[in-house]
């Protein structure tokens, strides 16, 4: 049947009011209609055959199968290509297609989201389905019940439905109704006991927005926003200008006198005749000078002079580390002071090679974390879960095949321990310069990968003393692999002047062990 074609029929209204009669009177005129055909001697209609009456559709209701007016169906959400790459600080602009923008509608359903079939259907109700559905546009035929006469069989019904009395609709709306509001009282009632904020969410069913309750907790220990609350009046940035060129960093309070720890490649620019200046959580500036500096450690101590309540961090120890930590790298990197990233602990004890001249070339037997650490982190602290200061920032990866501040964050960054900041910083803080041990040899990597080959040995240094030679390999030292020759000066860095240790050397096929008491250098 056309849904846009009315049938003629001549008792188009009574059969209207009949459709909308209660079952009971339907059933009463139906056998009212079937009794005055029998006196007629008319033969009833199955009504089941011919054009069949509909009720109309209410005023702006659509008939099924045909979409409402201006209804272009559903939008469909183009997909996307794959991920795209943009420099930092680069906006790209928005194509159909792409993530935040919709494409043009797609292909339609024919009916509205209200008419749709799936439209409405929750999990744990049932919905009107396609079949026997009271949906719009379907209304349903009701078949007459043919009275019984003698002689004939009982009548049949199709299916074994029990119809229900008229009253019986009423009644269960009006006990829904009660149930809901005695449901949505006791709702108030919880909510009310909870007194706390609310948020918005949806039951399972999603019928309607329910209210829950969760208080917003303050920062627990353990946390990373615990971690930022107790560490961000400890750190701070760092400028430092000469002859016109500026560098920043980051850096934090030693103690409550006003030393501050950070790298010396930030300050070492103006570690002569410069200006540096340090901006404290509150923004506010302040002079600052240079007790001393390690390049060898890449390490400096500044002292900012008048401080009022000031706040030491506290410091942690590396040693306890464990691949896999959290750990909180705060600092300003690219000028944005008092950022906060977080990563983990991704290796520990990796030998880093910083600087780009002999002298300003530092080795360090550094923490590897994965936090975002960019141009303006140097110098400021790595933190673990316990608040605890347990490096410093000092370098970065580069896919550029370097290590240093030129690029941004790939996801390897290094700090140094802060068993060795603290060690550095003490002899500042005592001599106004730090000592570095030393074996007394040259070393060069081994070029089958061996470990690291004796190019020379000094006269009256430690290394002669402990019997090393020329072409000597080291494999070990304190047990520790040696692969190469960073390795070998990182593993003897990691001791301080006086400190015996043992290495493990090959010569010429035959392994022994030496041991050199290391000697110390201002550096």
């Amino acid at each position: 049947m056309n849904d846009n074609h009315t049938p003629e029929h001549e008792d188009r209204d009574d059969a209207e009011v009949t459709a909308a009669l209660p079952i009971d009177d339907r059933e009463d005129t139906l056998s009212l209609d079937r009794d005055e055909l029998e006196q007629s001697g008319a033969s009833p209609e199955d009504p089941r055959e011919g054009p069949q009456t509909y009720a109309p559709p209410a005023p702006g209701a659509v008939p099924a199968g045909r979409p409402a007016p201006g209804y272009a169906g559903p939008s469909s959400y183009a997909p996307h290509n794959g991920p795209s790459t943009h420099a930092p600080g680069q906006q790209q602009s928005a194509q159909a297609g792409q993530p935040g923008q919709f494409a043009q509608p797609g292909p339609s359903t024919g009916l509205p989201p209200t008419q749709r079939p799936d439209a409405g259907q929750h999990q744990g109700m049932g919905g009107y389905g396609p079949a026997g559905g009271y949906g719009p546009g379907n209304t349903a035929v009701l078949a007459p019940q043919h009275a019984q006469g003698p002689g004939q069989p009982p009548a049949t019904r199709t299916r074994d439905t029990k119809v229900l009395p008229g009253w019986f609709w009423p009644v269960l709306c009006a006990m829904t109704l009660v149930l809901g509001l005695m449901g949505g009282a006791l709702g108030a009632l919880v909510i009310d006991k909870t007194n706390d904020p609310t948020t918005s969410g949806r039951t399972n069913g999603g019928l309607a927005d329910v209210t829950t309750v969760t208080d917003a907790p303050l920062p627990k220990d353990g946390s990373v926003a615990a971690v930022a609350k107790s560490l961000l009046p400890s750190t701070v940035q760092i400028i430092a200008e000469s002859s016109g060129e500026g560098a920043t960093g980051s850096g934090f309070f030693l103690d409550k006198e006003g030393h501050v720890v950070t790298n010396n490649h930030v300050v070492a620019s103006a570690a002569d005749g410069g200006k540096i200046q340090i901006v404290d959580h509150k923004r506010k500036r302040h002079d600052a000078t240079v007790v001393g500096r390690s390049p060898v450690y890449d390490l400096a101590i500044l002292y900012v002079e008048g401080l009022e309540d000031v706040t030491p961090a506290s410091l942690g120890t590396s040693a306890d580390l464990n691949v896999g930590e959290t750990v909180v790298a705060i600092g300003s990197p690219l000028g944005l002071d008092s950022t906060v990233t977080s990563g983990i602990v991704s290796a520990l004890n990796r030998p880093v090679t910083t600087g780009n001249s002999q002298d300003d070339q530092s080795y360090i037997n550094a923490v590897q974390t994965d936090a975002a650490i960019n141009p303006g982190n140097s110098g400021g602290p790595l933190v673990d879960l316990e608040g605890r200061v347990i490096g410093v920032n000092s370098a970065i990866a580069t896919t550029g095949g370097g290590l240093g501040g030129e690029s941004g964050n790939i996801g390897v960054g290094f700090a140094i321990p802060i068993e060795q900041v603290i060690t550095t910083a003490d002899q500042i803080l005592k001599n106004g310069k730090a000592q570095y041990p030393v074996i007394g040899a040259q070393v060069q990597s081994d070029k089958d990968g061996r470990g690291a080959k004796i190019a020379e040995v000094m006269k009256g240094q430690p290394a002669e003393e402990a019997g090393l030679k020329k072409n000597d390999i080291v494999t070990a030292l304190d047990g520790r692999a040696v692969t190469d020759s960073p390795s070998l000066i990182v593993a003897i860095r990691a001791h301080v002047p006086g400190d015996t240790v043992t290495l493990t050397v090959d010569r010429g096929g035959k392994e022994m062990e030496l041991k050199v008491e290391l000697e110390g250098q201002v550096g």
